[in-house]
């Protein structure tokens, strides 16, 4: 029985360490989405990481005090959480998969369009108008496209057309690459060649409030930002979820063997 309850407080406390990469995951994200003035799912991550680790307390103290309720519990929480951790990083995969990204010749960064993101993420940026306005506020006050603009007076067309900027700046700072516009500053463009090639082409503003915020490039330019992070936060997820399954299953195991042995000891 000692050495089954052994076993058990080993494996909660091994559990208790691999929620930690959810919680920091969850977090990380979260404030990232801050970071680029989205709200998408911002703490179930880091909430389903904060239960996982309750259970697993719950486990480590069951096991050690020999409290079967506690233990019972810990297997039948973190079985559900589990359950719960795999179909969100499903769910993830599924509608994260799709690109908004296309490249741009001789241009070092890509484009980006609504085009190639699932139905869920396009729905996030176009069916409330509302919520846009404020991503938009957002990104007007925000250091993205400032960085770019604080580069004006040290980088030329070429340089700056071989420079790595981040899917926010490319949507959401300067025109579409289609549109033909001349170069003059990063966050300042004029004379575009081909105006009709998009309609993003007649949105585009020198003004440093508007720039390309209501263009649909600066929504997939969002979209490839919070699906860059997604991929990102599922590395450890994904890890953290084989490592839990792994040890629930060896938890399982030394429960059982600690029941057989108590009911073994009752009767003999």
């Amino acid at each position: 029985m000692a050495v089954s309850n052994n076993i058990t407080a080993c494996v909660t406390l091994l559990a208790l360490i691999c929620a930690v990469p959810v919680i920091a995951s969850g977090v990380w994200f979260a404030s990232a989405q801050g970071d680029e003035c989205a709200r998408l799912a911002r703490w179930p991550v880091a909430i389903l990481g904060g239960l996982l680790l309750l259970a697993a307390l719950a486990g480590f103290v069951g096991a050690y005090w020999n409290r079967r309720g506690l233990l019972a519990f810990y297997l039948f929480a973190m079985a559900a959480l589990v359950v719960l951790l795999i179909a969100l990083l499903a769910f993830a995969f599924a509608v994260t998969r799709g690109s908004g990204a296309y490249p741009v010749l001789g241009r070092a960064y890509d484009d980006y369009r609504l085009d190639g993101f699932s139905m869920w993420l396009r729905g996030y940026v176009s069916d409330d108008p509302g919520r846009w306005e404020k991503i938009k506020a957002c990104l007007a006050v925000s250091d993205t496209c400032k960085k770019l603009q604080r580069q004006a007076a040290f980088v030329n067309a070429e340089q700056f057309y071989q420079s790595r900027i981040s899917p926010l700046q490319s949507g959401c700072c300067k025109p579409p690459s289609v549109c033909g516009y001349a170069y003059v500053s990063p966050t300042v463009w004029t004379s575009p060649a081909r105006p009709a090639a998009d309609p993003d082409c007649g949105l585009w503003s020198n003004n440093a409030g508007q720039l390309c915020y209501e263009c649909e490039s600066c929504k997939a330019g969002l979209l490839e930002a919070l699906r860059d992070q997604w991929h990102k936060a599922n590395i450890a997820l994904v890890v953290a979820t084989v490592c839990l399954v792994f040890l629930y299953l060896i938890g399982c195991s030394a429960y059982k063997n600690a029941q057989a042995a108590a009911f073994f000891r009752h009767y003999k």
